[in-house]
């Protein structure tokens, strides 16, 4: 099983891209295919048809996979990009902390 290096509800940045430099909620994550959804980056446009009677077609705006290595965590406290790392406390849990401000994320 592959794992990511953010989830679901983190603050990340775009470190490449067209949206290079922008902040974003991590909406879903796709650990298979090492991909995530960020809120409001790596837009596109699809058309979609009108599926039932009534319902209107036209263009819609939606947010499409990118790979995760293309973002950073943001730490919520010193809101720096961090990248996580790990420590073990004395109850056996093993939590991510900011390297800058040492602050469990």
């Amino acid at each position: 099983m592959n794992t990511l290096h953010v989830k679901k509800g983190d603050t990340v940045i775009v470190l490449s891209g067209k949206d290079k430099g922008k902040r974003g909620k991590v909406l879903s994550t796709d650990p298979a295919a090492g991909k995530v959804i960020v809120e409001g980056i790596n837009v596109a446009t699809r058309h979609v048809k009108p599926r039932r009677q009534g319902e209107p077609g036209g263009l819609i705006k939606k947010e499409i996979p990118m790979y995760a290595c293309k973002v950073m965590r943001i730490c919520a406290k010193c809101q720096k990009p961090t990248r996580p790392a790990f420590k073990i406390l004395e109850s056996g849990e093993k939590v991510a902390y900011c390297k800058h401000c040492g602050e469990t994320l």
